[in-house]
């Protein structure tokens, strides 16, 4: 759903009684609300079930390299020719690395916090698939002529999964999983740098500004795909036309209502409830919406022995 910052804002004043009906709120108020906003998006990053979607990030390996910075700036992303017309970004040509959703944009002309909504033409990664177009969360209306452009993963709060590619052609694909190691798993490996084919696990180092990936074994090919959790992106200015799915607008509204009426001074008991209510009920609509439920572990029922599928064993001695 689209919309701009400027409409939550206003409809959060509106609902504590600090602006009347078509009041807009002068420009300092909107600029203290507008901060306090990015701040409750900073805050819902930190909560796993108030995010939409699992980011799917691309990185091309480079043969006897093990250790790549995650983050603006960093190693995971790519330099590449493009030019914007409107909110859609068309990739003409792939300098090194590979496009991925999630990646944002630094390039002559574009604004920061410009990133890649979603896939267009192009087919992310590197090499063929990465040519064509791609969707824009904020829009250009001048456009943006062919340029050299670098795109970079924003740094994830936790890495979920991950799998390696290791046949890319027009005849079809290989892919296998790598695990992801927890701090103690990691250190417990002996020799880090043991040279191999692709990875097999992943070790993320949440370090600020920017992460830290260390894959095992050193491997000489491969095309990562990781699995992170989205990090709600900021808002650039007031007036950005952004999009989120349904029901995010309207959680934004009353919970900026919620955090706005102690500095508005409503006092109102029954104002407060409802505000209170409402805030609550548009981040339950959002949690429930965003679940997973837990898979369930199975086994091969060639491995399970029909004696043993209830507690009966124990009476025959486990025969």
């Amino acid at each position: 759903m689209a919309f701009q910052p400027l409409n939550v804002i206003t409809s959060a004043l509106r609902s504590i009684g600090a602006l009347a009906s078509g009041e807009q709120p002068d420009s300092a108020t909107a600029s203290d609300c507008f901060n306090l906003l990015n701040e409750m998006l900073d805050q819902w990053s930190n909560d796993r079930k108030m995010i939409f979607c699992q980011q799917e990030v691309i990185l091309e390996l480079t043969g006897g390299q093990f250790v790549y910075t995650f983050g603006p700036g960093g190693s995971v992303g790519a330099s590449f020719t493009g030019s914007i017309s409107g909110s859609v970004l068309t990739v003409t040509a792939l300098a090194s690395g590979a496009l991925s959703v999630g990646q944002l944009l630094t390039g002559a002309g574009i604004t920061a916090g410009t990133a890649i909504t979603s896939l267009g033409t192009a087919l992310g990664g590197n090499g063929a698939n990465a040519i064509g177009t791609y969707n824009l969360n904020l829009p250009y209306p001048g456009g943006i002529p062919s340029e050299a452009i670098t795109s970079s993963a924003p740094r994830p709060l936790r890495l979920n999964s991950a799998f390696v590619r290791v046949v890319n052609s027009a005849a079809g694909t290989l892919d296998y999983p790598v695990a992801v190691l927890s701090f103690e798993e990691y250190q417990s490996i002996g020799i880090k740098t043991l040279p191999g084919p692709w990875p097999r696990a992943v070790y993320y180092h949440p370090t600020f500004p920017l992460g830290i990936l260390d894959y095992w074994p050193n491997p000489s090919q491969g095309e990562m795909h990781l699995f992170c959790d989205t990090v709600l992106n900021q808002f650039s200015t007031i007036n950005d036309t952004v999009q989120l799915p349904q029901g995010y607008q309207g959680a934004m509204h009353w919970n900026l209502a919620e955090l706005l009426m102690p500095e508005f001074g409503k006092a109102d008991p029954s104002q407060i409830q409802m505000v209170m209510q409402q805030a609550a009920k548009g981040r339950r609509f959002i949690m429930r919406t965003n679940m997973h439920p837990q898979t369930p572990v199975q086994f091969d029922p060639a491995l399970q022995q029909r004696a043993r599928r209830d507690a009966g064993w124990i009476l025959s001695g486990g025969q």
